[in-house]
């Protein structure tokens, strides 16, 4: 199992709200905004979904975050706007690129550093990325995100915890 999938664990327990607890605003790159939060030692980019099929019922999120104190730097998360079923893949779709996520219930992650380093990568040269699989009762979950921004999100999150130790 993965170091972070424990600190997301915790996080995903947490609601939204959380993430509007006090931290510094690096910067809003179009859609993306990039964030740190000395008290957890933490940044992140964060962005809602531009598109969701169906009617959400969750505040769905993707997000890359970094954590110096644990030495864990561009991990990707994404909380989808339904609960999966378990039996179900969770898939993200960026460009030509298509990755399959572990995760449980409404989370998502990369399955180690180097699914994380593709996902940015890509996230980096295509204009949108899309998340997808199905609900416990068979209904779809597409979550579509514009990526325009992303990339500058990313490396403000990454250098806005540069000096974070």
């Amino acid at each position: 199992m993965r170091r972070l999938a424990p600190l997301f664990a915790i996080a995903a327990i947490l609601p939204l709200a959380a993430l509007a607890a006090p931290r510094d605003a690096l910067g809003v790159f179009d859609g993306w905004g990039a964030f740190r939060d000395p008290a957890a030692a933490r940044c992140y980019a964060i962005a809602a979904p531009s598109a969701t099929v169906g009617r959400p019922a969750i505040k769905a999120y993707a997000s890359v975050g970094y954590w110096p104190k644990s030495r864990i730097r561009g991990q990707f998360y994404v909380r989808l706007s339904k609960a999966r079923a378990a039996n179900r893949d969770l898939r993200l779709t960026i460009g030509s690129r298509r990755f399959i996520l572990t995760g449980n219930g409404a989370h998502g992650w990369a399955s180690d550093a180097r699914m994380d380093a593709a996902i940015i990568a890509a996230m980096r040269s295509a204009p949108s990325m899309s998340v997808t699989s199905a609900t416990p009762a068979g209904g779809a979950i597409a979550d579509t995100y514009r990526l325009r921004g992303a990339a500058t999100a990313i490396d403000a999150a990454a250098l806005g915890c540069a000096r974070l130790r």
